[in-house]
């Protein structure tokens, strides 16, 4: 199987490619830094199981994520998985190269473009999955459109919680354009995780949330099964959690809203289709 994960080079995503590289498949790992890229890479070829890609991919730029999305085409011409796992956290407001919010831009808009350009590449296999890393944090979020661009007042958690609910909308969204069709599509929270998304908090606080936080490799195991295993070959829609309650809030179960922002997010992408 061709699996594609990106941000794959750190966390969450490297536990998960090693995890499927273990069990021999092809796994494509989709970074922003090539040097970590790389350094991921070297690792898991050491394991001399499976095989170990590396492309570019920068989510923070709409442009460089269809340049990416098209090399992946060219060269593959067929995926069997795509985990949409890149993730960050930012305290600070930060905009992307078009002018978003960076928390929605990279977490969310970015991964809402590569998704479309690769649903013709994922068609190609005769039952292929998407994965969304959505997040608890969708409860302190609400679909704002105002707020793409981050005017005004910078509530980071705000922020973060709107990308998380967008990702989570969007998997809902999909699941429903493509039932009955050869590809599922899920999202999952993976729990508290002692990953790097939360290098920026204070050090105390992080001191603190590290107590109650699991490794890597618990997400890991869960997204390698909705990726591989047989018990999620015709699962579709569904939102599962790594070791938490798998609780949507009332916004995440609205499936307007779902449809909304999905075609706010076509407008928002429609000249890098």
């Amino acid at each position: 199987m061709k699996i594609l994960i990106t941000g794959a080079n750190t966390g969450i995503g490297f536990a998960t490619a090693e995890q499927l590289v273990k069990q021999g498949q092809h796994v494509i790992l989709a970074c922003r830094n090539p040097q970590k890229a790389q350094e991921a890479q070297n690792k898991l070829s050491s394991l001399d199981q499976g095989q170990v890609d590396v492309v570019s991919l920068d989510l923070n730029s709409l442009e460089l994520t269809r340049k990416a999305a098209d090399e992946i085409a060219d060269r593959y011409g067929s995926l069997d998985v795509l985990i949409n796992n890149a993730g960050l956290f930012s305290k600070t407001k930060q905009l992307t190269t078009e002018g978003f919010e960076q928390q929605f831009g990279v977490n969310y808009l970015g991964h809402f473009l590569l998704t479309q350009k690769l649903i013709p590449v994922l068609q190609q296999s005769p039952k292929a999955r998407i994965i969304h890393l959505a997040s608890i944090a969708h409860w302190v979020g609400s679909i704002k459109p105002n707020k793409f661009r981050a005017e005004g007042f910078y509530n980071p958690l705000f922020y973060y919680g709107q990308s998380k609910l967008a990702n989570l909308l969007f998997s809902n969204a999909l699941a429903e354009q493509l039932a009955g069709s050869s590809i599922t599509n899920n999202a999952l929270h993976p729990g508290g995780v002692a990953s790097d998304i939360y290098r920026e908090l204070p050090k105390p606080v992080y001191a603190a949330m590290k107590l109650g936080l699991v490794p890597t490799s618990v997400p890991a195991k869960l997204i390698t099964e909705m990726a591989t295993g047989d018990a999620w070959q015709n699962r579709n829609g569904e939102y599962v959690s790594a070791h938490m309650p798998d609780w949507k809030s009332s916004h995440a179960k609205n499936q307007q809203l779902a449809r909304d922002l999905y075609q706010q997010s076509m407008d928002l992408v429609e000249k890098f289709l």
